[in-house]
């Protein structure tokens, strides 16, 4: 496997905080869709802790909250978020890939619908910046990190498939979430910004 950290540095140096637009489970659903490969940590694999799960929209690679006024950002977006109706997506068993461990969720079409929308609608606010979006919704159980190289894919997803039990697990999609995140090679953080909720969600 491939260093995360090292690849994404490349565009996305440790330290800086990029903006990123997120769909965030609450700490049960992120605990119930992490709870079957607990164990399965290996070296050369970072585990993404239950409260660093997040499902990205948008990767604004470049810009910070110092670079745009969020405000306006946040007005055109809560107006668009108005439009559109909670729905639920539904993870499935993970896949190994070069960089991590991911699971991949359904339906693509409402998702890449908000994607879209929330990338005119940063764009359309004049920051430079390069848009990142996510192809398909999916959320990192683990990063390959430092010792990347060493790790056994085929052993990893032998692991993986010996887990006898339904892996699928929902998400509830009630709210969109613009953050400032960072890395420091090993792990991801964010600062919340702004919550923008859906139709018809009052809290």
């Amino acid at each position: 496997m491939e260093n995360f950290f090292e690849r994404v540095g490349r565009f996305w140096p440790a330290g800086r905080r990029d903006l990123h637009w997120h769909i965030l489970p609450t700490t049960d659903e992120a605990a119930a869709l992490a709870a079957p490969y607990k164990g399965l940590a290996a070296p050369g694999l970072q585990g993404v802790p239950v409260h660093g799960m997040h499902c990205t929209l948008l990767h604004a690679v470049g810009l910070s909250s110092n670079d745009v006024d969020t405000d306006a950002l946040l007005k055109d977006a809560t107006s668009y978020a108005q439009t559109v109706r909670p729905f639920t997506l539904t993870f499935d068993r993970p896949a190994v890939g070069t960089v991590g461990v991911e699971i991949s969720g359904w339906p693509g079409r409402q998702f890449t619908e908000i994607v879209e929308t929330l990338t005119q609608v940063t764009v359309s606010t004049g920051a430079v910046f390069k848009a990142a979006p996510s192809r398909y919704p999916h959320m990192s159980l683990a990063y390959a990190a430092n010792g990347a190289e060493d790790v056994d894919a085929v052993t990893l997803r032998a692991a993986l498939a010996a887990i006898e039990q339904p892996l699928s697990g929902p998400l509830l999609v009630d709210r969109l979430h613009l953050v400032e995140q960072w890395h420091d090679g090993a792990h991801i953080t964010w600062n919340p910004i702004a919550q923008v909720p859906l139709a018809g969600v009052t809290t």
